[in-house]
């Protein structure tokens, strides 16, 4: 296993409560109520979380990787994160499609865009082999 040798940042969170309770950031700029999935509830859940976290930070990742190549990545780029919750055998598990939109790049270079991206994205590396996931450029 790979261990940080420079810590850039830490996100605290205080959570009570479970899938029906509340989490707060130590700074409060996150203050949500959680509720489970499909629950009709107000709030949100853990899975929307994850896919709101990944989609962002892949998008990041996909700026590194236009970068190298000196191409802008396009500011309508986007990143739809489908993080599914599930159980297999009696286990609950998680599986994820990130459909990827880069208008105005060629697609062969958006494929390659997307690899890398996934390659570098740190929620692509901490999902990579413990959970199926799909890369789809839409």
């Amino acid at each position: 296993m790979t261990k940080i040798d420079k810590v850039l940042y830490t996100g605290k969170t205080h959570t009570t409560g479970g899938r029906e309770g509340s989490a707060q950031s130590d700074d409060r700029a996150l203050d949500i109520k959680l509720s489970p999935p499909g629950s009709g509830r107000a709030g949100t859940n853990p899975e929307q979380l994850f896919a709101a976290g990944w989609s962002a930070c892949f998008i990041g990742a996909l700026g590194i990787a236009a970068g190298k190549r000196k191409v802008a990545l396009p500011s309508s780029t986007s990143v739809d994160a489908e993080v599914d919750l599930g159980v297999t055998d009696g286990a609950f598990l998680l599986q994820a499609r990130l459909n990827v939109s880069i208008p105005d790049i060629d697609p062969e270079l958006a494929r390659v865009l997307v690899e890398e991206a996934h390659q570098t994205c740190p929620y692509s590396k901490a999902s990579r082999g413990n959970i199926n996931v799909e890369l789809n450029l839409v």
